[in-house]
């Protein structure tokens, strides 16, 4: 499913769209594409929902906390997302990349990946992804973008 992700933000971040894709034609392109018709249709069930916390008229209450609250991952998330996954997370809330809300869709979205555990590219892919899906993100988009594709200078010890 995730490669179906992959495909499609990369095939579509760049284009000037503004009309929805219809899904049938969309299923039609990912099988000529070579993707399976189930990760199809898993995938954009999973960028709907993405759509719709997109276009909610308020944060669900599940994303909503405190600004000076403390997340606690549940077991679920601690087993599927890593120390490593989760300290870039907070990495990204002190850089001010995510806030408390954009962090709980990053969570949300990550969680109903079909993958067992979570691989740091994967995280950043997905941060990326919901970034750009959610309006008035595009600087911290930017930012993020800047981080996952800039190349270290110089030797890195």
């Amino acid at each position: 499913m995730f490669e179906v992700l992959m495909y499609l933000f990369e095939t579509y971040i760049h284009t000037d769209v503004d009309a929805e894709v219809e899904q049938d034609a969309l299923a039609d392109e990912l099988t000529q594409a070579g993707f399976h018709k189930q990760e199809i249709l898993k995938a954009l069930a999973w960028l709907e929902r993405l759509a719709d916390l997109q276009v909610a008229e308020e944060t669900p209450k599940w994303a909503r906390s405190e600004p000076d609250s403390f997340r606690i991952y549940t077991q679920e998330e601690l087993y599927k997302i890593d120390a490593e996954g989760r300290g870039f997370l907070l990495f990204l809330e002190q850089i001010k990349v995510l806030n408390s809300e954009t962090r709980e869709i990053v969570i949300d979205r990550l969680m109903e990946l079909d993958s067992p555990e979570i691989e740091l590219d994967d995280l950043k892919w997905v941060a990326m992804m919901v970034l750009f899906n959610i309006p008035g993100s595009e600087s911290a988009y930017h930012q993020l973008e800047e981080l996952v594709f800039e190349e270290p200078e110089g030797v890195v010890h």
